[in-house]
């Protein structure tokens, strides 16, 4: 199995149990082959782009999210680096686009620099749950746990949430504007619940 089939494999398994499809019901929606499909999850098949645009057409993902590693999903835009739209009496700046079907949370959070002590990074999100994050003001250092980003105010980030992650605030106090993008949860799995508290953040 060559490096580029096992990542377009695990991305198109990963998506389609996130949205609760058989690999029936997805063939049929992207017009293939049940075991086009099926060869395609093992890492077997050698998918032409029409295949690879059908699929991700069916699952609702541009398809750039089925041959991207997943460490590929962090970005970060700096504030002072930004192109701001014009448009007649406004601007416009574009910080990012949410793809798929599940939970979208939004929320403005308050950090406070810790008084010491170790950082205690915050529990794992459900799989493909994306953080979107913003600095309305103060300096932080957010993201995944063994590679956190240093961000300043009108800077913007997204980082995988589905691993531990920090929020540590580095001036005395920070605001951020956090959207935590939910993939739909599998029938009979149950809910999804994100618990927050105020201070240090911590989710």
């Amino acid at each position: 199995m060559s490096q580029g089939n096992a990542v377009v494999a695990r991305n198109v398994r990963l998506l389609r149990e996130q949205r609760g499809l058989s690999l029936a019901e997805l063939s049929r929606r992207a017009g293939l082959a049940k075991q086009t499909l099926s060869n395609l999850e093992q890492g077997t098949g050698n998918p032409t782009v029409d295949t690879l645009f059908s699929i991700a057409t069916a699952l609702g993902v541009p398809v750039t999210r089925l041959v991207a590693e997943r460490e590929q999903v962090i970005t970060v835009q700096r504030g002072d680096e930004v192109v701001w739209q014009q448009h007649a009496g406004y601007e416009t700046r574009s910080l990012d686009h949410i793809y798929g079907s599940g939970v979208i949370e939004n929320y403005v959070v308050r950090i406070r620099r810790r008084s010491g002590g170790a950082l205690e990074p915050s529990e794992p999100h459900p799989v493909g749950t994306l953080e979107h994050l913003f600095v309305i003001s103060g300096r932080v250092r957010v993201g995944p746990a063994d590679s956190p980003l240093e961000l300043a105010e009108g800077d913007f980030a997204r980082y995988p949430g589905d691993r531990p992650h920090v929020y540590e605030s580095l001036a005395d106090e920070s605001l951020v504007h956090i959207v935590v993008s939910v993939p739909r949860v599998q029938p009979g799995t149950g809910a999804t619940s994100t618990t927050r508290t105020d201070g240090n953040a911590k989710r």
